[in-house]
């Protein structure tokens, strides 16, 4: 039987719910401290959630990395790990989902996502190259900047506007992207840096029609396109979903043809692929996979495990399997519908369209009085806590850190703290309190001041940065 689309269920038959395609099998007990007990925690981890114990969270909605639930499958082929310092047998198993999904010739593993940009940064940029990008994430431009290069924001400017419906914010502004080879010179071009579902957009996905323009445009300066799949299933769905002609297509399909366009990905496969930790990197230029595969002997471990154990390759492999599956991801983005369509029936903030793998709260509109030197999505964040004991993140201000040359912050147009909904592991019950704290906060916005940075470490300070009432 064919899974049921949660977004059109009402319109097919009126009213009629729908259910995620998994049972429980296994449940991890959750526990809610007092307010009294999260005051205490959170000045202890000086207001940043990074820095709370897991144990004193109830709904942890910090990330959905490396944080969903593994199957049964998953599991059992955990006791078929293959612990052979070379060749394990999990490896080919590894190669060959990621091949038959994904579409790329040569891959090299690695223990997760970070790992793989930095192999990539290393390889492709040297100091002084431009490295275009349909908007920044904090680690993939760290990557980059600590090889030489500069990255370039070339994406749409619908995407910098979280209240713009357009259907695919992450998509490149070509002429952008034209301007920069122009002001620079090709030779001076390290690659195009594509992002799907774009994290600091507020997961906002790229279209197909978009990454055929940018592929013929490349093309024409031979400029190759690198692509941070990491929630990449998730744009298929909205490509499924938003792009005409695609409605009938598989979301196995409609992937294999977003990788083509592109000469190769990176991966943190705690997200999309559904494991608990790994990471890959695939690429088709033989020559560039013997450059990769010699620098991840230095940084990872050997090119057939890459930081990685046996098991948790074999895990991988099957959850790319399961991670393509129609039923899993239209359940997977409809529980994050779900929670925005809560939040904006209450006329809350929030990042429009819903992305796929989080709510995003409009900070700055969440607290107009606060300007954005007081940290308005940090303090929204440490707020939904005290609250609640719901553990969210900052993406704003705090998460776009310094300019390496002036030192001074940057200042994002988006001021956003991300719900992070991890897949298969809260059920619609969760959203429904999660939905009903934000609006206890909002409803006592007005009341609210916000904080300063107390202490800060040199990179992504966003991790471990201390802040104090104001």
């Amino acid at each position: 039987m064919e899974h049921p689309n949660p977004q059109t269920m009402g319109q097919q038959f009126g009213r009629r719910s729908w259910a995620e395609p998994w049972k429980i099998k296994m449940v991890e007990p959750l526990r809610v401290i007092s307010r009294e007990e999260r005051e205490r925690a959170l000045a202890e981890a000086g207001y940043n959630t990074f820095l709370l114990r897991s144990d004193d969270v109830y709904i942890d909605l910090l990330t959905d990395s490396g944080a969903s639930a593994m199957s049964d499958r998953q599991w059992a082929g955990m006791m078929l790990g293959d612990e052979a310092y070379a060749g394990s047998r999990n490896f080919y198993h590894l190669e060959e989902a990621v091949q038959t999904y994904y579409g790329y010739r040569y891959i090299v593993p690695t223990h997760q996502g970070r790992g793989t940009e930095h192999l990539i940064s290393q390889a492709l940029i040297k100091p002084g190259m431009f490295v275009p990008g349909n908007m920044y994430f904090t680690t993939t431009r760290l990557h980059q900047e600590l090889a030489g290069g500069t990255f370039v924001d070339v994406i749409i400017d619908e995407a910098h506007d979280p209240s713009s419906r357009h259907p695919f914010k992450g998509d490149v502004d070509l002429d952008k992207l034209q301007a920069l080879i122009d002001r620079v010179g090709v030779d001076q071009i390290a690659y195009v840096s594509l992002a799907g579902t774009v994290n600091m957009a507020g997961g906002q996905p790229v279209s197909l029609a978009n990454m055929r323009a940018l592929r013929e445009l490349c093309d024409r300066y031979g400029i190759r396109i690198y692509l941070d799949a990491t929630r990449m299933v998730e744009n298929a769905y909205f490509i499924q979903e938003r792009e005409p002609g695609y409605a009938d297509k598989s979301i196995a399909a409609i992937l294999r043809e977003c990788c083509s366009y592109t000469d190769g990905a990176w991966m943190s496969a705690k997200k999309d692929n559904l494991v608990n930790i790994g990471g890959w990197l695939a690429v088709n230029d033989r020559d560039l996979y013997d450059v990769l595969g010699n620098l991840v002997v230095i940084y990872e471990g050997l090119h057939t495990y890459g930081g990685m154990a046996g098991r948790d390759m074999e895990a991988l492999a099957i959850g790319i399997v399961e991670s393509v599956q129609d039923a899993h991801i239209r359940s997977r983005i409809g529980q994050v519908y779900y929670l925005g369509e809560l939040l904006t029936d209450w006329e809350i903030p929030i990042v429009q369209p819903v992305g796929g793998h989080a709510i995003f709260l409009d900070a700055r509109r969440f607290y107009q009085h606060m300007p954005q030197e007081h940290l308005p999505a940090q303090t929204l964040a440490a707020e939904l806590y005290l609250d609640s004991g719901i553990r969210s993140m900052e993406r704003g201000i705090v998460s776009a850190g310094r300019d390496p040359q002036t030192g001074e912050n940057r200042r994002p147009a988006l001021e956003l703290t991300r719900l992070t909904i991890p897949r298969r592991v809260y059920t619609q019950a969760h959203m429904d309190v999660v939905a009903e704290s934000v609006k206890a906060i909002y409803d006592a916005r007005e009341r609210t001041q916000g904080l300063e940075i107390v202490y800060e470490p040199k990179y992504l300070r966003f991790f471990q940065a201390r802040f104090e009432r104001l």
